[in-house]
């Protein structure tokens, strides 16, 4: 047996049988299944030892549905039918493959052309898992990581959006032991993403809010952010030599386990895992930022990623991995704030406010001035190195040594989707005596009502870009969707938007969809929008139910079919599985963001009525479609 450094674990996986290996994943939190536990066991055992827990612990979070997405990879049987989730979002790019399309699906942000030498950067994340255990820290740190998801693509973030779902504010029932209720999630989840945001001076322009009872255990949470790119910055260029930067805050035990912690089930035990939901500071992550454009600037570093999911175990794999390199990291270097953390530890922590850069050896004293000047640490932790492994290294011994092919190559997930039997009729009734009286009741209900309380608490004119706002008019209306003008010298503009229909979701799926990329398309158009790309966000139970995963297929069917037959291509997307609690699982939930062009923001109109006379035009077809209505 091979002796490692004192807090370093050789694991039994050799010794170990089926009932051993279920017990190892669950207890080391690794939240895999008996198939891929058992291909690690028959890959080690080629090796001819047993792994460590450093090794054990970066398979686990480089193989969780969080990180590798296997629901929407793998193989999906429905009716003697194959399919591929993830190709359905892809082929609709791929057969329309406009040429305004610049970055899609490979990086930390979709990327389209904007003006000139000028992009455009988009991306939306989930944020539920945490913002249900604590939702303040859950909500912010959404917002914290995928800014740093703009940065990770050298951009500049102009704008953040969220959209939020939560059990209704006012529920007076029963709360499984570890459920909090909506209410308090509410109030932490808006306070999360306006502390952070309003901090960082980027503006919340965009979003929606949503009540539903099937949230009342598990919240939804999407935070977003767009950014502004420069062509000839944007830099895709990391070779062997090149030294691995760790920058930004320090690494703590906050985040300990959160891709595994958000690939599972919410249960009554979710409270013990506090510590997988980080620690927001938006003040370092300004620091950060400006210290990560300078560098961008002078062109000094190779490559950047965000420290997200999985810590330094995924950036470094994944940085590795996308450059054909191996990568030598020695964990000792890596600041800490608790001196007496353990190697797997330090190795997966998602602390926030952190970001991993690939700087030539020529550039790094130029870099390492330009963090001290705004006061950020930024650490020399390992280089990239010819070869194909990741190599991990504890005070000057190796307690890891990983194969990157095997890494990325998890066991293809094979599952069958189900058909659940429901009869659905389109409801009929008589015309109601009193009509204003609905009316009303129509207008203060929780899902139609001003969200004037909770956007108030956004700063949206910081940057003094905001063109059309979230709110606007003499009464405060909601606006259809936001308008941006991110440059000085040029009247183009940006318009958010969003598609958002949960209660769809409980009807069809397909249609619901099918409605979310119509919205958001009509949403944007309405503002002045053209050219406009999407971003698929799915919130979604279990897929190992295969009435969830027919749910999920029929979904993905319809963005395929819309999206192409609208020609709006998809650039970016994110799936969160297992949205479950003791209380059931989440309605099946699609976000569908469109980022247009408006070609002169001078000539933006907003949907307030303008003067009385005014003529008023109805256009299209109304049909007998009240079920899944408000009314």
């Amino acid at each position: 047996m091979k002796r490692y450094p004192e807090g370093v674990c050789e694991i039994n996986l050799l010794g170990a049988d089926w009932r051993e290996l279920k017990k190892l994943s669950k207890e080391l939190g690794l939240n895999l299944s008996l198939e891929e536990m058992k291909e690690i066991k028959a890959h080690f055992k080629k090796l001819g030892r047993n792994p460590t827990d450093v090794e054990l612990q970066t398979i686990g979070q480089t193989w969780s549905e969080h990180c590798f997405h296997k629901t929407f990879k793998g193989k999906i049987e429905f009716r003697g039918k194959k399919f591929r989730l993830f190709d359905f979002i892809r082929n609709a790019t791929k057969e329309l493959s406009p040429a305004w399309c610049w970055s899609v699906f490979e990086d930390n942000a979709g990327l389209v052309e904007f003006e000139g030498r000028y992009l455009i950067a988009a991306k939306v994340e989930t944020h539920n898992h945490p913002s249900a255990v604590e939702p303040f820290g859950g909500a912010a740190t959404g917002v914290g990581g995928v800014i740093r998801d703009i940065l990770g693509v050298w951009g500049k973030p102009i704008a953040c959006i969220d959209v939020l779902g939560f059990g209704p504010p006012d529920y007076s029932g029963p709360l499984p032991r570890g459920v909090k209720h909506p209410g308090y999630i509410f109030r932490g989840v808006v306070a999360g993403i306006g502390h952070y945001g309003n901090n960082m001076g980027i503006p919340t322009v965009a979003g929606a809010i949503w009540f539903d009872d099937s949230y009342i255990g598990n919240p939804v949470v999407y935070c977003g952010c767009i950014g502004l790119v420069e062509k000839d910055k944007y830099v895709r260029a990391a070779k062997p030599g090149d030294l691995l930067l760790l920058v930004g805050g320090r690494t703590g035990l906050d985040g300990i386990h959160g891709v595994t912690f958000a690939s599972a089930e919410l249960t009554e035990e979710a409270e013990e895992f506090r510590s997988a939901v980080q620690i927001p500071d938006p003040i370092e992550e300004e620091r950060l930022r400006r210290a990560i454009l300078r560098v961008r600037d002078e062109g000094l570093a190779s490559a950047i990623t965000d420290l997200g999911g999985g810590g330094l175990s995924c950036a470094v794999g994944e940085t590795a991995h996308r450059y054909g390199c191996g990568a030598r990291v020695r964990l000792n270097k890596v600041p800490l704030k608790y001196p007496e953390m353990l190697p797997w530890q330090i190795w997966i922590s998602e602390s926030q406010e952190r970001m991993l850069l690939c700087v030539p050896q020529r550039n790094i004293r130029r870099v390492e001035e330009i963090f001290a000047a705004e006061e950020v640490e930024a650490t020399v932790i390992g280089e990239l190195e010819r070869g194909k492994f990741l190599r991990i290294l504890w005070k000057g011994r190796e307690i890891g040594r990983l194969d990157l092919d095997f890494l990325f190559s998890p066991p293809e997930l094979r599952r069958k989707a189900s058909q659940p039997k429901r009869k659905l009729a389109e409801p009929t009734f008589p015309q109601p005596e009193d009509l204003d009286k609905i009316l009303l009741r129509i207008l203060s209900s929780p899902n139609v009502c001003s969200r004037e309380f909770a956007i108030r608490t956004y700063d949206h004119e910081v940057q003094g870009a905001t063109v059309l706002k979230p709110l606007h008019g003499k009464w405060s209306g909601p606006s259809d969707a936001a308008v941006l003008k991110p440059l000085e010298n040029s009247n183009k503009g940006v318009a958010i938007s969003c598609g958002f229909n949960p209660r769809y979701g409980k009807i069809d799926p397909y249609w619901m969809a099918a409605l979310c990329v119509e919205e958001a398309l009509r949403n944007n158009v309405a503002v002045g929008g053209q050219r406009v790309a999407l971003l698929d966000n799915f919130t979604w139970g279990s897929p190992e139910k295969p009435e969830q995963l027919w749910s999920l297929l029929r979904a993905c069917e319809a963005c395929y079919k819309f999206a192409k037959g609208f020609g709006a291509p998809f650039i970016s997307g994110k799936d969160s599985l297992y949205n479950e609690s003791p209380l059931g699982p989440v309605t099946p939930t699609l976000l569908i963001t469109g980022v247009g062009v408006v070609e002169d923001i001078r000539k933006v109109v907003s949907l307030e009525l303008k003067r009385e006379g005014n003529p008023v035009y109805l256009l299209g077809f109304t049909y007998p479609e009240l079920g899944g209505s408000e009314y």
